[in-house]
């Protein structure tokens, strides 16, 4: 899988899975730009080129901002990363009982901003003959939970809906739209195992394979995604789970 001198945006860089995917592409010589609210992470020297972005990817003038200021700088833009999410335990729960205006707010991050960065990538996708995008949701995407974060798996099941949209849209323009959804994932969004070695304990030992997944095993399925190797791969959905969905 070559990427040297691929221009890449990867939304949600500033750690966990976002980081690993950034880095791996800088690594294989791509160009990236990281796009996140957090501030500036450990970045991996090249050989690719890398610019960190700090800001709101719900705000739309900041988003196209980096975009069209990342592909200015390369002449092309080929990859769009979308790896934004929250999970808010406590607040993000049935929607019988949920404060609305975090609903809003989580659809705003996790999905909202998914089509901003779609938006804006695309016209530079196009002059550039095409490209490949890769949206994260998760295995929460399909299903229900009695325990549940409602906002949190509504804006996933949503982001592949819209990956299916995007890819039909395009398909014509060579640009790819694929979605991976995660199982359970050591990320510091589930800072919380760190703390509970009995819960991780237990989670592992419900995943077929034995472990939680890493956020290497995400990257890896993100560059295929993005590669030539998978260029008849799209509007599709490739769970990343360890067998969990599998289960009777």
């Amino acid at each position: 899988m070559s990427f040297k001198d691929k221009v890449a945006i990867v939304a949600g860089a500033g750690g966990g899975m976002g980081l690993q995917i950034a880095s791996d592409l800088i690594r294989e010589g791509a160009h990236v730009g990281l796009i996140d609210i957090k501030d500036r992470p450990a970045i991996p020297d090249g050989p690719g080129q890398h610019r960190y972005f700090q800001g709101d990817v719900t705000d739309e003038g900041f988003v196209k901002g980096s975009i069209d200021d990342m592909a200015a700088g390369h002449g092309r833009l080929d990859y769009l990363v979308n790896t934004t999410g929250v999970l808010w335990f406590g607040r993000d729960r049935s929607c019988t009982e949920m404060d609305m205006s975090v609903w809003d707010r989580v659809l705003a991050i996790n999905l909202k901003s998914f089509a901003m960065t779609v938006k804006h990538a695309v016209p530079h996708m196009k002059k550039a003959g095409g490209g490949a995008m890769v949206h994260f949701a998760s295995t929460d995407a399909l299903r229900g939970d009695d325990l549940p974060q409602d906002a949190y798996g509504a804006s996933k099941a949503a982001v592949v809906r819209l990956s299916k949209s995007v890819a039909i849209q395009l398909a014509r323009d060579g640009i790819r739209s694929n979605t991976i959804l995660p199982g359970p994932v050591h990320t510091p969004m589930q800072a919380r195992w760190d703390h509970n070695p009995e819960a991780h304990r237990a989670i592992a030992s419900f995943v077929p394979i034995g472990r939680i997944g890493t956020v290497e095993d995400m990257a890896n399925a993100c560059l295929f995604l993005l590669s030539d190797r998978a260029s008849f791969v799209t509007g599709t959905e490739l769970i990343v789970d360890g067998g969990i969905t599998a289960r009777p």
